[in-house]
């Protein structure tokens, strides 16, 4: 089970490597700084923007920098850009919903963990995982 797919944790990683930086900084410069594909990054970048975390500047001197504060770009925020709401269990049988939903004993326990570790995961933001030199 993965909580957090690669297309994430490389926006993680790219979020906090341009909040430590003190200008824009350039997907080129993400891309060797980070050892990322730069196509893969890029398209990374762009969903990040669209979804109001980053600014992009056009243009020679152009890059990226974050639209809000470190502080308010929880882990789980940016997750949701790339894996949707965060859900520990579907609870499916043969690709339909299980008929047992109402009353499973596994489905409470595995959503009572799955509100827990999404409350954790919340918690995490940007700025408390950056780098700091």
């Amino acid at each position: 089970m993965k909580l957090i797919i690669r297309n994430s944790d490389y926006a993680i990683r790219a979020l906090c490597c341009i909040a430590a930086a003190k200008d824009l900084i350039s997907v080129c410069d993400l891309s060797k700084k980070l050892d990322m594909p730069y196509p893969f990054l890029r398209k990374i970048l762009q969903a990040l923007t669209q979804a109001g975390l980053l600014f992009s500047i056009k243009g020679r001197s152009g890059g990226f920098k974050l639209a809000k504060s470190a502080k308010k770009i929880s882990i789980v925020e940016v997750a949701r850009v790339f894996q949707g709401k965060f859900i520990l269990t579907e609870h499916t049988f043969k690709g339909n919903v299980c008929p047992r939903i109402k009353t499973c004993k596994l489905k409470k326990q595995l959503d009572k963990i799955g509100k827990d570790v999404y409350a954790k995961l919340k918690k995490i933001n940007i700025d408390s995982i950056i780098e700091k030199n």
